[in-house]
């Protein structure tokens, strides 16, 4: 969907570039981007510097640079039009198990807008500099998520983490990681991560770390997983 939104607005100037945060890397995130077969530029955060400096907590979401390197909208979340995981609800059957029913129910709880995020886009390709969803500099900053101690020491945690896992010293990662996600809740790519090295139970319940993506969306609200787009 991306792709789609890519080909209509790269005539117009905007060039669309996805990237996948992950780890474990090349060898994880290939097998999705070969099917997706994309022509624009795919790439892959393995360090997640996206979240550390662009403010990416959740997926999707999205960044507007213009043609001089400057933020002209923050993170936030972001469709290219639609969204798979919503696509597809239509065709699960009731056979699933409890677990995935109720992931299933969460899901269906987010409040999102799909076509949002393609309208604005399109209106700043129309209208560049001149569209009214391009912020000045000072209201980029106040629209960013707040980058204080807690948020710098959690980056600090998940780099050692990352390096302890990659190193093969995942059992000394897993402190690490915890205490990146105790002092950055809200950041779920890296709670997301560190879940994914893991065994999950039959309830969606990661070992590890006590609590999984469902218990932890619950706990929240479905409604505030993904923060609300302000155009």
């Amino acid at each position: 969907m991306w792709q789609a939104l890519r080909e209509e607005l790269h005539p117009m100037g905007v060039e669309i570039v996805t990237i996948a945060l992950d780890t474990g890397g090349a060898d994880v995130a290939r097998p999705y981007i070969e099917a997706a077969k994309p022509t624009h530029p795919s790439l892959i955060d393995r360090a997640h510097l996206c979240d550390e400096l662009l403010g990416i907590v959740n997926v999707p979401m999205s960044v507007w640079i213009d043609g001089d390197g400057m933020i002209v909208r923050p993170a936030e979340p972001a469709w290219p039009g639609s969204t798979p995981v919503l696509d597809m609800l239509p065709t699960l059957t009731a056979d699933l198990p409890p677990e995935r029913r109720a992931v299933i129910d969460e899901i269906k709880r987010f409040k999102i807008s799909p076509e949002t995020s393609a309208m604005m886009i399109r209106d700043w390709a129309e209208h560049g500099a001149r569209s009214r969803y391009v912020l000045e500099p000072d209201e980029v900053i106040a629209r960013s998520l707040p980058r204080g101690l807690d948020e710098a020491t959690a980056a600090a945690h998940f780099e050692l983490a990352q390096y302890l896992h990659v190193s093969g010293e995942h059992d000394s990662a897993i402190p690490h990681f915890r205490e990146a996600h105790r002092l950055d809740p809200a950041n779920w790519t890296y709670k997301r991560q560190a879940w994914s090295f893991e065994p999950v139970g039959p309830t969606g319940i990661v070992e590890s770390y006590d609590t999984g993506w469902l218990s932890e969306v619950q706990a929240l609200g479905a409604e505030h997983y993904y923060a609300e787009i302000r155009p």
